[in-house]
This record gives C-alpha cells, sequence and structure tokens, in this order.
C-alpha cells in the first residue's frame, strides 16, 4: 500500500531534468560535431589499440609501445584511405572516358520521363551547369582538407587517451558495487571487449562481401571488377547505407555497358543476395548475441549518425549504440535500457571483466 502511494507520488521532475538533459547533450554533440565526432572515433580506435599497447608494455617503455601503436594505426588508416581513393578515382576516370555511353544513357532516360511529363533537361540546364561543377569540385577539395584535419585530431585523442587509460582505470576502481562509477568501469571494459568484436568481424564480412561482389562483376565482364570489390568492401563498414549505395552503383554500370535492362537486373538481384547472406544471414550467427541490437536500434543509429555528423556519424553510430546499451545494462537505473534495445544474453548483471 505505502509503495502504491509512494509511486502515485513520485516527483516527474526528475524524469524531465534527464529529459531536458539528453536534449542538450543531442544539441552539443550536433553544433560542436567537430569536438564530438574526432572523440568518439578515437575512443573506438583507443578500443582496438589497447590490449596491443597493454601488452607491449610489460617488454617495452610505454612510450614506445604507444609510438608503435600509433605507427600501426596510422598505416591502417592510409591504407584503408588509399584503396577507397584509388577504387573511386578508376571510377571517375572511366566515367570521363565513356562519355558518350552515359550520355546516351541519359538521354534515353531523359526521353522516358519526358514521356510522363517529367521535362528533365529543363532541370539539367537550370541546376547542372558549369558554376555546379565548380562548387562540386571546391566540395570535394574542401571536404578532403576537413578529412585531413579530422584525422588528425583523432591521432591526437588517441594519443592522449592510451597514455591515460591506465590511470583512469585505477581511479574508476575506488567506485563501490552498484554506482554509477562503478557501473561506468565494468560497462567500458565489457564495451571495449564488444567493439573489438564487432570490428572484428565487420572487417571479415567486409573482405567476404567485397571478394564475393569482384567474383560476381569479373564473373559478369562487368569492368571494373577490381574497383568494385574494394568499394563494396570499404561501404560494408557502414551499414545500411553503405551496402545500398554498393548495390546500386554497379549497377548503373551494368546498364551502361550491356545496354539490357535484363543484365543489370540480374547483377542487381545477385549484388543484393550477397548482401542478404553476408549482412544478414552469416554475420548475425559469427557475431552472436553479445552484439545483438534490435533492427529499429541499428536503424536508429545509422541515420541519427548521419544527422549528427553525416558519413562519419553512419560509421560510428552503431558502435555508440552498442556502447549505450552496454554500459546501460551495469546499472539499476538503465537496465531497462539495455533489456529493451538487446544486450545480448541477458547476463548484464553480472559484472564482468575486460
Amino acid at each position: 500500500m505505502n509503495d502504491t502511494t509512494s509511486n502515485a507520488g513520485r516527483s516527474p521532475v526528475p524524469a524531465m531534468i534527464g529529459i531536458c538533459a539528453i536534449i542538450l547533450i543531442i544539441a552539443a554533440m550536433y553544433w560542436a560535431s567537430n569536438v564530438f565526432a574526432p572523440i568518439s572515433f578515437a575512443l573506438l580506435i583507443i578500443a582496438m589499440v589497447w590490449p596491443v599497447q597493454r601488452a607491449m608494455q610489460a617488454r617495452l617503455p610505454q612510450l614506445v609501445a604507444l609510438l608503435v601503436c600509433l605507427v600501426g594505426t596510422i598505416v591502417v588508416m592510409a591504407i584503408f584511405a588509399l584503396l577507397l581513393g584509388w577504387s573511386l578515382n578508376r571510377v571517375g576516370i572511366y566515367v570521363l572516358s565513356d562519355t558518350a555511353r552515359f550520355q546516351a544513357m541519359y538521354n534515353q532516360l531523359a526521353t522516358w520521363l519526358e514521356g510522363y511529363g517529367i521535362a528533365v533537361n529543363g532541370l539539367w540546364e537550370r541546376h547542372f551547369n558549369v558554376s555546379w561543377i565548380l562548387r562540386i569540385v571546391q566540395q570535394v577539395t574542401g571536404r578532403l582538407n576537413s578529412t585531413l584535419t579530422f584525422s588528425l585530431v583523432v591521432l591526437i585523442y588517441v594519443m592522449l587517451g592510451l597514455l591515460e587509460v591506465g590511470d583512469i582505470g585505477r581511479k574508476l576502481r575506488r567506485f563501490q558495487p552498484g554506482s554509477i562509477g562503478y557501473a561506468f568501469l565494468v560497462g567500458s571494459s565489457e564495451t571495449a571487449a564488444k567493439l573489438r568484436r564487432y570490428m572484428l568481424v565487420r572487417t571479415l564480412m567486409s573482405i567476404m562481401t567485397g571478394v564475393l561482389v569482384w567474383g560476381l562483376t569479373y564473373g559478369s565482364g562487368l569492368s571494373l571488377s577490381a574497383e568494385w570489390g574494394v568499394i563494396a568492401f570499404a561501404l560494408n563498414y557502414i551499414p545500411v547505407i553503405g551496402p545500398l549505395f554498393a548495390t546500386v552503383l554497379p549497377t548503373l554500370f551494368a546498364i551502361a555497358q550491356f545496354d539490357t535492362w535484363q543484365a543489370a537486373i540480374l547483377i542487381f538481384v545477385f549484388l543484393n543476395l550477397i548482401q542478404f547472406l553476408v549482412g544478414s544471414y552469416l554475420e548475425p550467427r559469427i557475431a552472436g548475441r553479445s552484439l545483438a541490437l534490435s533492427p529499429v536500434m541499428v536503424l536508429f543509429a545509422v541515420f541519427f549518425g548521419t544527422f549528427l555528423w553525416g558519413i562519419a556519424g553512419a560509421f560510428i553510430g552503431v558502435p555508440i549504440a552498442i556502447a549505450i546499451v552496454t554500459i546501460a545494462a551495469h546499472h539499476e537505473s538503465s537496465r531497462w535500457l539495455a533489456d529493451i534495445f538487446g544486450a545480448g544474453d541477458g547476463d548484464a548483471s553480472e559484472p564482468q571483466s575486460g
């Protein structure tokens, strides 16, 4: 009776304060994206690199181990960027060298649309002109400069974070079980282990997707088969959006190359079949329940991350969702969030060490 009375008379102020705090945090993440986006990527990289550095520090000085980890991180990022840049550059060169065929395809599409009352030529002349091309070149150049700056800031955060991980862990161990600090300690340790597994599984599935896309496009005679494989590999790191683009782009090139809708439709169907088998069948079984999130949570994380930080947010959205759900599972007041959106095997209440 007393419990019912206390629940009925509970003040809504704490809930309202929590909602306002969430709104303010989201607004800060949006308006201060230059601060929060690099930090998020740096935390993901630290989760990947810290076990390696910790193992190396048992035999080497801390600064030497840190330098080796930073160089390894830079090499991996450079290889990834070079592969993606090479493939996109090759696709662009191919388009420029075969403009007549793409122009013919555009004319056919314009004619077909004008038959339904859609005047494409007027839209093209109004929006797609020389000034539009110059704006695109300027935007691409600015994007490259911002990407380099973003990568440099991320590496600085990674360096500082790797120096502080041990000290932060020792400070958090002072908290008593059941406290928010202890929940953050156990949850962050488990989150780091989950993120390492997530990136390992995502990398294996991306490699498999790239190889299968290369095999399909090579076997069908589609040009740039190696480039399509690399693009599929790179874009597979971005859930939902990446596989969509990796499927649509080769299909458009198949329409231009084979001049038949039947061949393009077959390639489109088989590309989607690859994405379905790898992304929807193999990956969940390899990742297991520990990385399980509800489909609604995955879609929300990808699109909300895109809204906040663009392509970078689409990439980092799911890891952030995994972190939030995992940490929430280790405190009584937030465990309901993990239960709703999927916290794994349901044993999150037991403290784990990473």
